[in-house]
């Protein structure tokens, strides 16, 4: 059984455990299971580094040591174009619906 100078020691040892911990400030997500959600340029980016990195450990000692960075930025432009296609055809089905959804409402009312 510790003594109650050990007590002390490993009280003094706990609270600074703690004292780290509240000023490194843990994501919430680790305590609360509530995490901050990431942009969407932060999620862009993390996908480019994570295909970059994949792609410099597979091909780097065949085509060099730049195709990971070429990676990373051509798999960014292209998500950016997608994110923007994207887009565009959202818009464009919404109105396609709406003028669908016009002429069959608009033909049952007719008759």
């Amino acid at each position: 059984m510790p003594r109650g100078d050990e007590r002390a020691k490993l009280s003094a040892k706990v609270q600074d455990a703690l004292a780290r911990a509240q000023a490194e400030r843990p994501s919430k997500g680790l305590i609360f299971d509530n995490a901050p959600e990431s942009t969407l340029e932060e999620a862009r980016a993390d996908l480019a580094r994570a295909v970059s990195r994949i792609t410099h450990d597979l091909f780097s000692h065949r085509f060099g040591p730049l195709v990971g960075t070429i990676t990373q930025t051509s798999v960014e432009a292209g998500l950016k174009s997608f994110e923007t296609s994207i887009a565009q055809a959202k818009s464009d089905s919404t109105l396609i619906i709406q003028e669908f959804s016009e002429r069959i409402f608009a033909s049952k009312k007719g008759r």
